[in-house]
């Protein structure tokens, strides 16, 4: 748990087993403050839900449009990094879709391409008021996530086979669509048509973003008391050409150079759940 001035704090729970393929962890923050607390969130290229209790948080867009949250909003996938803000007596829960789960749960990988949107637009249903509802009366927060849980179980549909050989594929060497589709027998060009419209981006994507995610992890292990970035081995170990190649990447995710992303490292939040 992080705390400023021990009046906001903000944590991780993780997802139980049985929802380990659904979610990868929910997270949760309230600001007892007199200010609003501010925050950069990194991009994770999941898919989140957001329940806000209390006065509106918002979101900052790249055009620096504040977009006010309301009680309940989806965003994502989220392929670059945004400012949002939490203002004094309020406070956020937050579902991180894991993998193809988002597509499971409404059909599609996406409900809107620009804008943060109700869930309930795209069921058609008022469900999801209902649940803010239910949630608003609901003291704890981890007796809210397991409510959640609880409604979530009729809505999830299995997992495809083909989404999970892609949720489970690990090598960084080894060409994701090229291997599945050998070993489903489809061709390529299906694979691909899966892959974007089960998880709302392409494979091509996020083996982008995974080389930029560990150039972040490893500058997180780095002990600044004691030592400086190199970057040269950052960029040896990420698979980078040079060094050009790692500011575009960090500079397309963050809108940050890696120096600037150093000094403003404090007020990032990490959406996955490594």
């Amino acid at each position: 748990m992080k705390s400023s001035k021990l009046t906001y704090y903000d944590y991780r729970i993780p997802s139980p087993p049985e929802f380990e393929t659904v979610f990868s962890h929910f997270y949760f923050a309230e600001n007892r403050t007199e200010i609003t607390i501010t925050k950069t969130l990194l991009p994770s290229f999941q898919t989140i839900m957001v329940f806000n209790f209390g006065a509106s948080a918002f979101l900052i867009s790249k055009q620096n449009t504040k977009i006010k949250v309301g009680k309940c909003i989806v965003l994502g996938p989220i392929k670059s990094a945004f400012e949002y803000g939490i203002p004094p007596n309020s406070s956020i829960l937050v579902l991180n879709f894991k993998d193809d789960s988002f597509y499971r749960f409404f059909g599609k990988a996406f409900l809107s391409n620009h804008l943060p949107i109700h869930p309930d637009e795209a069921m058609e249903e008022n469900c999801f008021t209902s649940l803010w509802a239910q949630l608003n009366s609901i003291d704890g927060v981890q007796e809210k996530v397991a409510h959640i849980l609880n409604f979530c179980r009729p809505y999830l549909n299995l997992q495809n086979v083909t989404s999970n050989l892609l949720a489970n594929f690990k090598s960084d060497t080894i060409n994701p669509i090229k291997s599945i589709a050998e070993k489903a027998r489809q061709s390529e060009r299906n694979i691909q048509l899966i892959h974007k419209k089960h998880f709302g981006f392409s494979a091509k994507e996020i083996i982008r973003y995974h080389r930029f995610f560990k150039a972040i992890e490893l500058i997180q292990q780095i002990d600044f008391s004691k030592e400086k970035v190199n970057w040269f081995e950052i960029i040896d170990k990420c698979g980078y050409y040079d060094q050009s190649q790692l500011i575009h990447d960090f500079k397309h995710f963050i809108n940050l150079s890696p120096r600037n992303y150093l000094k403003f490292q404090q007020d990032i939040c990490q959406a996955t759940s490594k």
